[in-house]
């Protein structure tokens, strides 16, 4: 992080920003996943409008435009047409394009919640733990240990199983997901505190008089944003993955509420008689976890000092 720190103290948040926005310029690829990111947010708010637009709704049953013979949409595709531009879901007949779209609300929203949680615990914990250090750094890194080597994803469907009905499936997701997220991000945040600390501009404070609290959140906290934004985009792909998976195992976001990885799970069974019902779900969520992990790639690299360096 030494390109973005001045020479004799912390960094400067305005030649932080234009350094960053310099490098991002010269990536074609990050351009391109950030368009694709706001594209697919823009769709997610905009579902309402995008479904009026077309003249449907993800929760309308047309049995009347399924195929008799084998439940599948009727017609070509199925049933793509200028009513239902993604063609209809089988043995529903609700309108897929609809699905997707409100999906994006539902698995962004759970992605993005999630993320957020994590990052808060794991920088609050990590950089508390790096920062302070003693017994408190071995507490936190003792729990970090075994949460990292816990099976998280077999514990989620065991939870989401038993999980009283009462509860909101998708603020049990984020909270799971959350709380085992903390710990990757805590162990970076650690690690980047523990290499600040004994930075000059650290001791300049301290000499000065500064107490703990205050080097903490105005000396070490403002110098983690790098990493902790490169974290940021990168988990928020992978949470919506865990949504995903915990959809397509059964144990996710319940029917009829509108979801990629349950639409993904129910379009198996029809892969022959109706492949757009898997391609369409199946597309957005790879777009959008490839936008986003390219998107965080690149901001890698522009804050990276050695990519700055090669380029």
């Amino acid at each position: 992080m030494s390109d973005i720190l001045s020479p004799g103290g912390p960094p400067v948040p305005a030649a932080a920003s234009r350094t960053l926005w310099h490098a991002l310029r010269r990536d074609r690829w990050a351009q391109a996943s950030a368009v694709i990111i706001v594209l697919i947010v823009v769709a997610a708010v905009a579902a309402p409008l995008l479904a009026l637009i077309e003249g449907q709704d993800p929760y309308t049953y047309h049995t009347e435009l399924l195929n008799p013979s084998n439940g599948a949409g009727a017609g070509a595709l199925g049933g793509i047409s200028g009513s239902h531009w993604f063609g209809v879901e089988p043995l529903t007949g609700r309108d897929l394009f609809a699905i997707v779209t409100y999906g994006a609300r539902t698995s962004f929203l759970i992605g993005v919640a999630a993320t957020a949680v994590s990052v808060v615990l794991g920088v609050l914990l990590g950089a508390s733990a790096g920062y302070v250090g003693g017994w408190w750094d071995s507490v936190v890194s003792r729990v970090t240990d075994v949460l990292l080597g816990f099976p998280q994803l077999i514990f989620m469907i065991s939870l989401g199983a038993v999980a009283p009905a009462a509860i909101p499936r998708p603020l049990l997701l984020i909270t799971v997901i959350g709380l085992f997220g903390w710990p990757r991000v805590a162990r970076v945040v650690r690690a980047q505190t523990l290499s600040l600390r004994g930075r000059d501009f650290v001791r300049a404070a301290r000499a000065l008089g500064a107490g703990g609290a205050h080097v903490f959140r105005r000396e070490l906290l403002p110098n983690l944003w790098a990493p902790i934004i490169v974290l940021g985009t990168v988990t928020i792909p992978a949470n919506i993955g865990f949504e995903a998976a915990l959809s397509f195992l059964g144990v996710g976001i319940p029917p009829p509420t509108p979801s990629w990885g349950r639409s993904i799970s129910d379009a198996i069974n029809w892969v022959q008689s109706d492949p757009m019902f898997l391609i369409f779900p199946g597309a957005a969520l790879f777009l959008a976890t490839l936008a986003f992990n390219m998107l965080g790639d690149g901001l890698r690299d522009a804050l990276d000092p050695k990519t700055a360096v090669r380029r």
